[in-house]
């Protein structure tokens, strides 16, 4: 895709709606230095220089899209505590719509917590509880679906696996979304066996492709074009979801494109400089719907979501990426 066609599909990006459902989370990060060990246990003593916090999970997803997309939704569950008042403080500086929120008391707000010394992780700690919406929480949130499906372009559904997501709420959503004729896309988890029917592309990662294909894990081959065993998984999928595309990301090899009647299509990745993968999978499956929202071909938003992902591995914690960086990307190639 040349850089023309690029400007042609992200000059409709700032005019898109978009809503995110799935599971929400808080990433904390405390960043410090590591001088000597405890005396206490083997373990290094990280003396703390600062903490920085960020929306993860589907947040992060929002997150992403909020710099592009003229409006983003937010469905999700959060509790009442500090956490979750830091965490809808963070979205709505980012300009993320909260009218779609779940709020309960008795609900545990994700938090995980990154310690990290001199760039390296040295521990994670998470908070968490998993647990679904109740009747009556999921009967509201399908009626302010119902009510906003029309100002939608896109749906994205995170699955995370932290228990928001069941066979009932996502029939429920991708068919409210499907009768509005909207575009519908999922970030699959392999630990919660959902059934993925009707919607434009699922996007698992390379080791989600094939637990959800029933097919035993292999190392990657290169090219990955040539990669049997993934080219096996891909053609179960496609069949096992009867979806139009199937999108899976690669890690270091970049991204494989599976569609119907079509040649699997690999686009190498395009990184230069590997910092982080945190977050990589959020902001590829956030840019790939906003271009297929903004009328570009599952070929053109798959090249268009590994751009954004080039650049935001090259960033260290839950990273995210502006417009100017994506397209500094398609003018350095096309340089």
């Amino acid at each position: 895709m040349n850089l023309s066609r690029f400007q042609q599909i992200a000059n409709r990006f700032s005019g898109m709606t978009l809503l995110v459902v799935g599971d929400i989370m808080l990433d904390e990060f405390i960043w410090g230095r590591v001088k000597r060990i405890s005396p206490e246990a083997p373990v290094p003593v990280v003396e703390v220089d600062r903490e920085t916090r960020y929306p993860g999970g589907a947040a992060n997803v929002a997150r992403n899209l909020s710099g592009f997309a003229k409006t983003v939704h937010l469905l999700g569950l959060i509790g009442a505590n500090d956490h979750a008042l830091h965490l809808k403080n963070l979205l709505a500086a980012d300009g993320i719509r909260l009218d779609c929120l779940v709020e309960d008391p008795n609900y545990q707000t994700i938090v995980k917590t990154r310690i990290i010394a001199r760039n390296q992780q040295v521990v994670r700690v998470d908070r968490e509880r998993r647990t679904g919406l109740t009747a009556l929480q999921m009967t509201a949130v399908l009626e302010r679906l119902g009510a906003l499906i029309d100002e939608i372009d896109g749906v994205i559904i995170e699955d995370y696996a932290k228990g928001l997501l069941n066979q009932e709420l996502v029939d429920a959503i991708i068919s409210l979304a499907r009768q509005a004729g909207k575009i519908v896309t999922v970030d699959p988890n392999p630990n919660n066996r959902l059934i993925w029917k009707r919607v434009d592309t699922v996007k698992p990662n390379r080791m989600e492709a094939f637990a959800a294909a029933g097919l035993p894990p292999s190392d990657p081959v290169e090219p990955a074009i040539e990669d049997k065993e993934l080219l096996k998984a891909g053609e179960v999928l496609l069949e096992r979801w009867d979806t139009a595309s199937l999108l899976v990301t690669l890690s270091e090899q970049g991204i494989m494109l599976f569609q119907r009647d079509e040649a699997p299509f690999h686009i190498p990745t395009l990184a230069k400089e590997v910092y982080d993968v945190s977050g990589a999978g959020d902001t590829t499956i956030a840019l790939y719907t906003l271009a297929l929202c903004s009328g570009a071909t599952a070929r053109e938003a798959a090249l268009i979501a590994n751009h954004a992902a080039g650049v935001v591995v090259g960033k260290l914690g839950t990273a995210t990426l502006t417009l100017e960086e994506l397209q500094g990307s398609f003018v350095e190639e096309s340089a």
